[in-house]
This record gives C-alpha cells, structure tokens and sequence, in this order.
C-alpha cells in the first residue's frame, strides 16, 4: 500500500489520541500528538509566571520566548506510546493536568503560537507515513491529507472519559469541573480566529459516543485501507 498522510480532528476528550496512536502502531506510522504540543507551551507559560490573577496570558512575553521552546516526543516502550518533553523534561503527566486544560486553548488560539507550531507539525510529516491529531490537522496542517477523519461525541461523554482517564492516573479527579472545561474548550476551540475547529469538507466523520474501543479500532482501519488503495 502507499504511504499516506492520516489527519484526525475533532473535540477534546473525544478518543483522538487513543485511536491515533493505536492506528499508528498496528500499520507502522509516526504519531503525533499535537495537542500535548500546545499543552506543553500552556505548561511553559505557567511555569513562568505568563498568567495573570484572571486567567489572562501575557502574550507579549510568551511571543518573545517561542523559540526557547522546544516540543518532542519519546517513544515509552513500557507503555506503548510516545511521551512528551518540554526542552528536554518528560512532561507528559504534567500537561495532562486539569490546571492545563483551563488554560489551553487560550493559548492555542494565538496566531503565533499556532504558526510556529503548525511549522514544526509541517516538517514532521512531510515525508508521509504519519498519523497526526489535532483541531486543524486536516484543515491547515496537512489540507492534502489522504484521509482525514473527524471524531465526536458529546461532551458528557467525553467528560467522563476524561475523569475515568485521569482517576486511573491516580490524579485528583472532580466530573462537574471536567465538564465544564470541556463545554468551554469546544466554544474556544471552534470560535477562535486562527484555525477554528471545523469538520474539513472531505473528512468522514465518526460519532464515537456509544462505540467501544475495538469497534473505533476496526473502523478506522477501514478507512485506512480504502484511502491507502488496498
């Protein structure tokens, strides 16, 4: 089969990256979880000091540090998937944190963090054979992409995933805050000037609300190989 470019967007919480990382490993792909990148300068920000008693982000000072932030990933062989790290730190427990979420997509919507970003998202999958998610994977990231995929559900749903996710972490856990963030994200998200979260034209869509894990697995492996030319 050809190598192809695979695009997943869709809301927070829905399954995105689970679905990506599982694809990649079964059909031998590089994964990228774009998300943990701009968790990762939310986590940055507010390491040093960029936030505001209100919650507001001091743009300016994090505009003049983008390039001291370094994003990759390590691949976590005893758990099967990609770790972040933040100028070299494992941070991948760190970004996951409820404190990050309220502040994420604040920063996510800035135009020049998601230029810098988009960029180094750019050259990571420029030779193909990658899977990336994401809110704008298909629609700005890699607008060519061979199949691109967007994933909902509703936000109840996802915000007891993201409360069952976070209590197997052994991390403090409240389902009334979860939801509340994930209601506020999906407005932030689709709602903000650069690279709103919309469903690409051509992407397929997938209601994830009431399926398992296995049958998310052997649909998109479907698609995979219609769009590969198998």
């Amino acid at each position: 089969m050809r190598k192809i470019t695979i695009a997943i967007d869709g809301y927070s919480s829905c399954g995105k990256s689970t679905m990506a990382k599982d694809l990649a490993r079964e059909i031998g792909y590089v994964y990228v979880d774009t998300g943990a990148m701009y968790r990762a300068v939310t986590l940055y920000a507010m390491r040093n000091g960029m936030f505001g008693d209100d919650g507001t982000i001091d743009a300016e000072r994090l505009k003049a540090r983008m390039d001291d932030i370094v994003v990759s990933f390590r691949f976590n062989e005893a758990a099967g998937r990609p770790d972040t790290y933040l100028n070299g730190e494992l941070v991948e427990n760190d970004i996951r944190t409820i404190a990050v979420s309220d502040k994420v997509s604040p920063v996510a919507a800035l135009p020049f963090v998601r230029e810098a970003l988009v960029r180094q998202q750019q050259a990571m999958g420029k030779d193909k054979g990658v899977v990336m998610d994401g809110r704008d994977i298909g629609t700005t990231v890699f607008p060519d992409a061979e199949l691109k995929v967007f994933v909902t559900a509703s936000a109840e749903v996802r915000a007891k995933r993201r409360y069952d996710e976070l209590k197997a972490k052994g991390m403090e856990a409240d389902y009334d805050e979860i939801l509340r963030n994930v209601k506020e994200r999906d407005y932030i998200d689709s709602h903000r000037e650069v690279s709103p979260l919309r469903k690409a034209a051509d992407a397929v869509e997938l209601d994830n609300s009431q399926m398992t894990i296995a049958g998310q697995k052997a649909w998109l492996m479907e698609q995979y190989r219609r769009a590969a030319g198998d």
